[in-house]
């Protein structure tokens, strides 16, 4: 998942060469409503899991790998371990490289780009291991944020130049020569290293250190076009390894998620985040009851000014969406908790990944609606799936 490019302006910012889009660079898009919404809203704890703090991915289109990490560390401190903050980079790093692989193979045929998804960082943990972020940062270019436009464009030209070699039968070369662009960008992987008085390596701090097993973790989502409780290929261009999902009905997105958090389990949640009803300055995001290009200019103005009816979900509508364009892959983030309004409604507390500009410091407070709508798939510890669903899935 990654940010999607919805607007003439963010095309015209970014480099022709870049696929990816990158998230904060189009936060302003996000911040033209109600600029006094926080005191609109009161909200009350119902859940709050413990996380570890905010991260910024910076120029990158790694919400995935930030917001699966993020999910992983809050996984550690339910087992009662002290809490790792992960390198997000690593684990992007080492994708960057099973995707090569892979964009290769198809000659061109998938996805390239910075996006993916949440089993990626589960996949790369299995192959790879895990490292500190204090020991990987992936800044290896003299910048203390994430800058991969350049690097994106120079790795991408680098495969588009092996599928299109004109000798037709590729040399055994073109691998360790992408590798190599890559670790210049965001440095060699140690095979060695020291955490807090020991040794490791990527595998051996998983293993000893992290201690996730990685057969505990499953993916969700809801669409009609596909028999309910059984798995199937999410269709979204960014799920480059073609990993399948359980289907199972719109109601059961939320109910799911309920069942984990009041069970003290956290959820990676990734959704379309380019709608009119979410504000990242506000902290804020719902379905609004009225299409917005049916408001006046007064209801557009107050948007985000307090708690606005809603749209109901169907599984029509949900689906609708999605083959439509209207529902995207753009955006990876944490549920971390759930609060209510001062209406009562109930709003899953999210963890975002870039940085503490917003009115939440970077949290929002996000509808149940807009998860039913909005959803494109999430990432659960299958321990946390209600027994009903277990059952019918065979979870």
């Amino acid at each position: 998942m990654k940010f999607k490019l919805f607007a003439l302006s963010v095309a015209i910012l970014l480099t022709a060469s870049s696929s990816f889009s990158q998230d904060n660079l189009v936060n302003s898009l996000k911040s033209n409503q109600s600029i006094a919404s926080k005191e609109g809203f009161k909200f009350t704890d119902i859940i709050n899991l413990e996380t570890t703090s905010i991260k910024n991915q910076g120029s990158s289109g790694t919400c995935w790998s930030y917001s699966t990490n993020s999910f992983l560390e809050s996984e550690m401190i339910r087992q009662g371990k002290k809490p790792v903050e992960l390198s997000q980079i690593f684990s992007a790093r080492c994708a960057y490289i099973e995707k090569a692989k892979n964009f290769v193979r198809m000659h061109g045929a998938v996805s390239l780009g910075d996006g993916g998804a949440f089993h990626d960082v589960i996949n790369m943990y299995s192959k790879y291991g895990a490292l500190p972020r204090s020991v990987y940062s992936g800044l290896n270019y003299g910048t203390n944020k994430n800058k991969f436009a350049e690097m994106s464009a120079v790795t991408e030209a680098m495969l588009q130049a092996v599928i299109k070699n004109p000798n037709r039968e590729l040399t055994p070369n073109w691998l360790a020569a992408y590798t190599a662009a890559i670790d210049a960008y965001l440095g060699k992987v140690p095979e060695t290293f020291s955490y807090e008085g020991k040794f490791y390596t990527p595998q051996s701090f998983a293993k000893e250190v992290v201690g996730i097993n990685p057969n505990d973790y499953v993916e969700f989502s809801s669409l009609t076009d596909h028999p309910y409780y059984q798995k199937f290929t999410l269709l979204v261009p960014d799920n480059w390894s073609f990993e399948q999902v359980y289907n199972v009905k719109t109601d059961e997105l939320t109910g799911i998620i309920d069942n984990a958090l009041k069970n003290g389990y956290t959820v990676a949640w990734g959704g379309d985040v380019s709608e009119k009803g979410f504000s990242w300055k506000n902290g804020v995001a719902y379905v609004p009851e009225v299409n917005f290009d049916d408001m006046t200019d007064k209801q557009k103005e107050e948007m985000f000014n307090g708690p606005k009816s809603e749209m109901d979900i169907t599984p029509e509508e949900r689906q609708k969406a999605f083959d439509n364009y209207n529902t995207t892959d753009d955006h990876g983030m944490h549920i971390i908790g759930l609060a209510k309004d001062q209406n009562g409604r109930e709003y899953y507390i999210v963890k975002n990944s870039w940085g503490t500009t917003n009115d939440y410091k970077g949290y929002l407070y996000v509808t149940k609606n807009f998860v039913k709508y909005k959803t494109t798939s999430f990432m659960v510890n299958r321990k946390a799936v209600p027994s009903d669903i277990k059952k019918k899935a065979g979870v």
